[in-house]
């Protein structure tokens, strides 16, 4: 169905109870406009630049209230909205001369499509962008089409990776020319890094089958001397549960060092392999956490992003002297970051407390903000306090237990002696973690009377790769057991009221989420699952192929070879269980949760006949870029579980 930027979708017509969407939380009109302005203030992302004409850059933005594509021209200060789609645009990117910019094409958030470009300066009246890359000379038109696997874009070579059905392929387009495929297997692959002189690629792959710990293959692209296209240059595997990830190439003509995260260690660490020579330089940087970066412009020092306990920092790693300096950034958690030409580091920080802002810290060490976008901040928050709870199965890598992060209003627990009313927030990924980020969520669940408890579960990244793994081969089952450590101790601590605690989270959240209200019912007063797994035997069939791919690494094999285990992780397994209200926030186009098997676990609940769940089905795919709709997402969580515990 067709939505204009900002309207309300219209949920399509179902048999199961629809969710109440209210049109207002609160009767307090300040409280009310205060908790929507989270959400509908202007926001921007971290720009990016064109390699060599860098006063060109593109960013993301939700100012027309879609998050859409702008180009910005630092040189005249001129900004324009490149992309107006209804269900939002999420990638872009520029050619190194500034001349063309790129963005990527789906249909209604189904994350399918392919690139298409148009001038920086824009389009004539009337014009639609091209197809960023033409097709193979001998292929059909749509050859390109597919999920996204990595784009890399030089003067004359662009590597492009597409994933489908059959598995990854990867494409060169040289001077402008159809595309020529280099690579091809039904495994995850994917581009990595292309170096500055356009010979060589790293592509990123899991050929042995495991994606979560992928290998690297350096290929090259072009060149003389007799060399052919795709011909292997050099191959790094760190064997079995280590995996290695491409970063990137210096910018310096002749450069075959490639910045390299590894593993080898417990954590995400760095390297530098020398393609050309094979040398493999770990960096011995002395910080506590997790770490990944890029090459300053003269290639002689890092840009190093520290990820430790909830917190991203920025830190210059000198090459020649191993100096490690801290960089002065303003408080909060860091973003993205990036350095200029002149080696300004540019980068995009919040806290729980204080909303996004876009800082540039200039060589002299003086920070300010980079850019802002018209119109009213968005109100604060408060802030998140940290706590640490044992793991059932002991302690992780680095000696820490379970991470939560939780907020309260202000002036409640401690201080007031009294419980609250909670909502235990699980996130997405697996590989992902809650961070001491601004959330307009979070703050809206606070302000609607709720402490919120951030769960970083065993699966979680940030707290070292056994940690992360450790819920290999018994996915699900293995959180669950760390969200009811820290739940116990929420109530044990007076935090938690026990009979009004609810379970919510979106993607791998919502998917535990529902998992948790079939093997956990005496625990939870209320479940919110938003683009759920719900059935795991049919999400596989249907998911897109990158997933299919990551879910055998994590499980150990395919439904086909392991059906008991993956019907011992699938919330259908365990609807008979569920007696606590449920509501179910599902996507219409979504790749990742497919709809099919979010309604077979629908009509499971339906046939029981004596549960209260409701549905709210949305056109778009795995949640959505609209900000009026993530408001009404919004609206009708804090609603369904207002109505579960506090009615």
């Amino acid at each position: 169905m067709t939505q204009h930027s900002g309207e309300t979708l219209t949920d399509r017509p179902s048999a199961h109870p629809k969710a109440d969407v209210p049109d207002q939380l609160f009767d307090d009109p300040a409280q009310e406009q205060r908790w929507r302005a989270r959400f509908t203030a202007p926001r921007i992302g971290l720009p990016d630049w064109a390699r060599d004409a860098p006063d060109r850059c593109t960013y993301p933005s939700n100012s027309s209230g879609t998050w859409e594509i702008y180009a910005w021209d630092r040189a005249t200060d001129q900004h324009r909205q490149v992309t107006n789609r209804p269900a939002g645009t999420h990638s872009a990117t520029l050619t190194p001369d500034g001349g063309q910019l790129w963005w990527f094409a789906d249909t209604d958030g189904d994350e399918f499509g392919h690139w298409v470009a148009e001038p920086f300066a824009g389009l004539p009246a009337g014009d639609a962008p091209e197809p960023a890359v033409a097709p193979p000379a001998a292929g059909p038109a749509d050859a390109l089409d597919g999920y996204p696997a990595g784009l890399d874009i030089g003067q004359r070579v662009v590597a492009l990776g597409t994933a489908t059905d059959d598995g990854s392929r990867i494409w060169i387009s040289r001077d402008g020319g159809p595309a020529e495929l280099i690579y091809q297997h039904a495994e995850d692959a994917g581009v990595g890094a292309l170096s500055h002189d356009e010979t060589l690629l790293a592509i990123s792959h899991s050929e042995h089958g495991d994606s979560r710990h992928p290998s690297l293959r350096v290929v090259r692209v072009s060149g003389g001397d007799g060399a052919q296209l795709g011909e292997t240059v050099a191959e790094l595997s760190d064997g079995p549960g280590k995996g290695l990830s491409p970063m990137e190439f210096p910018d310096l003509p002749g450069d075959t060092r490639l910045l390299v995260g590894h593993e080898r260690r417990g954590r995400d660490e760095l390297l530098i392999w020398d393609v050309a020579t094979g040398v493999q330089t770990e960096l011995p940087i002395d910080l506590p956490g997790e770490l990944s970066g890029g090459f300053y412009p003269d290639g002689a020092a890092l840009l190093v992003v520290h990820t430790h306990a909830a917190r991203t920092t920025l830190h210059r790693y000198d090459l020649v002297t191993a100096e490690l300096e801290t960089l002065g950034t303003a408080p909060g958690c860091v973003g993205s970051a990036s350095v200029r030409p002149d080696g300004t580091v540019e980068y995009s920080c919040s806290s729980a407390a204080a909303p996004p802002s876009v800082r540039a810290l200039f060589p002299d060490g003086t920070d300010s903000e980079l850019i802002a976008p018209a119109g009213e901040r968005a109100p604060g928050s408060v802030p998140v306090v940290d706590a640490w709870v044992p793991s059932p199965d002991g302690t992780d890598s680095n000696g820490a237990a379970v991470h939560a992060l939780i907020a309260v209003p202000a002036g409640t627990w401690p201080e007031s002696g009294q419980p609250l009313p909670t909502v235990f927030v699980l996130h997405g990924g697996p590989h992902a973690a809650d961070e001491d980020r601004f959330s307009a969520v979070r703050a809206a669940w606070v302000e609607a009377g709720f402490a919120v408890v951030e769960v970083n579960y065993r699966g979680s990244t940030g707290y070292g790769s056994g940690w992360r793994d450790a819920i290999e081969g018994n996915p699900g089952l293995t959180e669950l057991a760390d969200v009811a450590a820290v739940h116990d101790w929420c109530i044990e601590q007076g935090l938690a009221d026990p009979a009004r605690c609810v379970v919510n989270g979106w993607s791998w959240g919502g998917y535990l989420t529902l998992l948790a209200l079939g093997t956990q019912p005496d625990r939870w007063a209320a479940g919110i699952a938003g683009v759920p797994v719900a059935d795991y035997l049919t999400a596989y069939a249907d998911e897109m192929e990158q997933l299919r791919a990551f879910d055998r690494a994590l499980f150990g094999g395919s439904p086909e070879q392991l059906p008991e285990r993956y019907r011992a992780a699938s919330p259908l397994t365990y609807v008979a269980r569920v007696r606590a209200p449920v509501l179910v926030l599902a996507g219409e186009n979504d790749p990742r949760c497919p709809i099919q098997q979010v309604d077979n676990y629908l009509d499971a609940l339906a046939a029981r006949g004596d549960l209260d769940y409701r549905v709210l089905r949305f056109d778009a795919g795995h949640g959505s870029l609209v900000v009026a709709e993530t408001i009404r997402y919004t609206a009708a969580e804090i609603a369904f579980a207002r109505r579960a515990v506090l009615s």
